[in-house]
């Protein structure tokens, strides 16, 4: 990390970091999901069947096809020092379960999105979400993600969280589209 510092948006440190030189280098964000409409995910489940797609659930036997997803779209990811995405080996991948469950969509037999997602401190929280290009603005993350909050609602889940790179738009905009509500903005700040 070096001497980037990150630091929540309307900290009073951000004014002294400013005031000091530090200029701001990204930006992240976080959403959290409080009691889903679960007839709005529903919605964009179905959009995406309608589409074509298969969206189900996964498991360790995917991690080829998950691995693999995540390689082509690594190059896409934003890196900061707040959020960045390091897809590492096929091991890393199969390493994923059982903590994480993984919701993938379908063309055919190949894998074109898939999100993982786990309990962490009561929530329901997005580790990522990941589309191939080709696929991209057709709705196929929110299916996988609603699929997930679906099924985690199922286990008596209510509120859900996740995060990303301000760079990353499309991210935010899925998210809030699924009701996720902008909680927080952090800023990243290097001299």
């Amino acid at each position: 990390m070096g001497d980037y510092v990150i630091v929540q948006e309307g900290d009073p440190r951000c004014a002294e970091l400013e005031a000091a030189g530090y200029r701001v280098v990204a930006e992240s964000w976080a959403v959290r999901l409080h009691n889903p409409d679960r007839e709005l995910l529903d919605s964009a489940v179905r959009r995406a069947v309608a589409g074509g797609l298969t969206i189900r659930e996964v498991g360790p036997e995917s991690a080829k096809a998950l691995h693999a997803l995540e390689k082509s779209n690594e190059p896409d990811y934003p890196y900061t020092p707040a959020t960045h995405r390091v897809v590492g080996d096929l091991s890393d991948t199969q390493g994923l379960w059982p903590l994480h469950r993984v919701f993938g969509a379908f063309d055919g037999g190949r894998l074109v999105g898939a999100t993982v997602i786990r309990v962490r401190e009561g929530f329901g929280d997005t580790r990522f979400t990941s589309v191939l290009a080709a696929y991209r603005r057709r709705g196929v993350g929110q299916a996988v993600k609603a699929a997930s909050i679906l099924a985690f609602l199922d286990l008596g889940i209510k509120s859900f969280s996740t995060g990303g790179a301000a760079a990353n738009q499309a991210s935010l905009q899925a998210n809030e589209s699924l009701g996720y509500v902008l909680t927080e903005r952090w800023r990243t700040y290097a001299p």
